[in-house]
């Protein structure tokens, strides 16, 4: 009987838990797409102002899941953008020449491919790239300038470049 009471009230709080966690994913990202929200620590101060209590390392996850980034602001620095926003915000001239004009160059070695940016760019544009769904690319991991890209196997170099040309039409200029 306690195991039967137990599983009931368990399988209660999952439920609970799982409904409470899609709350918080709608509210973060409806904050991140109405407000420039520029580091954790605000977003944590605007959820609780709402009732929403989160650890850091909760808030860290959410964001991972959501996929949000950071792009440059003029005003708080970098502010935080759900890729979907981001990828409409493309379909404008100057925020897409901004993102691509800040791509460096990019060089080879084996299966994987280093893009260089601009400082505090690389997110940003990483979101951009990983947005498009490329066949030849697996995964990317982003630092402040820096894009690691690893290439599918048996994906050549100029097939990368090839593809990259839908974000960059002068990737191929690019290439060390």
């Amino acid at each position: 009987m306690n195991c039967i009471f137990s599983n009931y009230y368990t399988h209660k709080l999952i439920l609970i838990t799982m409904r409470n966690k899609t709350k918080r994913l709608i509210t973060i990202r409806k904050m991140i797409e109405s407000e420039r929200i520029s580091s954790q620590e605000e977003l944590l101060l605007k959820l609780r102002e709402i009732g929403l209590v989160a650890t850091q390392s909760t808030l860290s996850r959410d964001l991972k899941s959501l996929k949000v980034g950071k792009v440059p602001n003029e005003e708080k620095g970098y502010i935080y953008v759900v890729p979907g926003n981001l990828q409409t915000a493309q379909k404008e001239d100057k925020v897409a020449g901004l993102l691509t004009d800040a791509i460096l160059s990019i060089e080879f070695s084996a299966n994987m491919a280093v893009l260089k940016t601009l400082p505090g760019y690389a997110n940003a544009v990483t979101v951009l790239i990983d947005n498009e769904n490329y066949f030849e690319i697996l995964g990317t991991i982003a630092g402040d300038d820096t894009i690691i890209i690893i290439m599918r196997e048996g994906i050549s170099r100029q097939e990368l470049i090839n593809a990259m040309t839908s974000i960059h039409p002068d990737m191929h200029k690019l290439y060390k």
